[in-house]
């Protein structure tokens, strides 16, 4: 086996008993994710905006967005829900380059996974702890959920793991809602394949144990466009769009039908600063239908201290060094338009 064995790793319930959360912060990310799951299932009609850096590059600048955004959480209690995206691991197209935080803890420096290891869960730890959200994260990794499942309220499966058998049955054993996103060539069928496995139950081996998990019924849809045969962007975000996802939904027989639209990546061919319009759109296509309204439950947005984005190395503060974001200003005014629209 081609292949350098480093080290083993410590497993989840070592570095829970190293780092472990107050029973204060577990009740505050219970209350959190009641309050998710209520939008989801219908009981609440407020809106979900899960809302963040494309990746948590620098904890102490995402600790200042994560404060900034709990400001505003206040202030829009009444109608939104915020989450902010602290996703800590990212997918790479071609396998090359910045991977997120859990690889490299100093993105100018080599990998160093236990280190990584420990910076995620402190990330996390420190945003519930210090703004009382509870935040979000990309389930790149199965396996390595359970490091921070005392923590999340909300988890994305990406367009390029949807189809992965692994990430569904482990979708399927979560008890907080996971969003599955369509796959980068836009069949949705293989998207709604994903919700129906996640809503099931299984068994199956998960980090050496033989597990068995109920279904999660709050896995749901998450339309983030596609690409064509040619390379080029497509969104999925629009009325006709929407209205087809609510007829596969009704034809599917699957539970608490919801979807979130991510306004960023092919919906806006990453031209970041059509995230307002794309939101404004799809506010406008719940106004017009009523079935729209029920199932779309929220917005996916991808927003930093400073627009843009920079290569590593350059170092401007709480500017992506992946995806292009809105800057700071622009997604304050967009959360109180929101507000104002739901």
């Amino acid at each position: 086996m081609n292949m350098n064995f480093k080290r083993k790793l410590p497993i989840p319930m070592e570095i829970k008993e190293m780092y472990p959360i107050s029973l204060a912060l577990e009740h505050k990310k219970h209350a959190r994710d009641i309050a998710l799951k209520a939008v989801f299932s219908g009981e609440s009609d407020k809106f979900i905006l899960v809302i963040g850096p494309c990746s948590a590059d620098s904890e102490d600048s995402v600790l200042e967005y994560a404060t900034r955004l709990a400001a505003v959480q206040e202030k829009v209690a009444d109608r939104l829900i915020l989450v902010p995206r602290v996703y800590t691991n990212k997918p790479r197209t071609m396998g090359d380059g910045y991977k997120g935080l859990l690889h490299q803890p100093d993105p100018e420096k080599e990998s160093d996974l236990l280190k990584g290891i420990i910076a995620i869960r402190e990330i996390h730890m420190r945003v519930l702890k210090e703004t009382g959200l509870s935040t979000a994260d990309e389930m790149l990794y199965p396996e390595n959920h359970r490091y921070l499942s005392d923590l999340l309220s909300y988890v994305a499966v990406g367009a390029r793991s949807v189809e992965d058998q692994q990430h569904r049955l482990t979708a399927s054993g979560l008890e907080i809602p996971v969003g599955m996103k369509n796959p980068t060539g836009g069949d949705l069928s293989i998207m709604m394949n994903s919700i129906t496995a996640a809503q099931h139950p299984h068994a199956f081996i998960y980090r050496g144990w033989e597990v068995e998990s109920t279904g999660n019924l709050f896995a749901h849809a998450i339309l983030r466009g596609y690409m064509n045969k040619h390379g080029q962007s497509l969104p999925n975000y629009h009325y006709e769009d929407l209205l087809d996802l609510t007829e596969r939904y009704a034809a599917s027989g699957l539970k608490n039908p919801a979807v979130l639209v991510d306004t960023n990546h092919a919906n806006s061919g990453k031209k970041f600063k059509e995230q307002p319009r794309i939101a404004s759109e799809v506010l406008h296509a719940r106004r017009h239908s009523e079935d729209i309204r029920r199932l779309v439950k929220g917005l996916m947005i991808e927003s930093y201290l400073e627009e843009g984005a920079q290569k590593i190395g350059e170092g401007t503060y709480g500017k992506s060094i992946t995806d292009p974001c809105l800057g700071w200003e622009d997604s304050e005014r967009l959360i109180y338009a929101i507000a104002e629209q739901v």
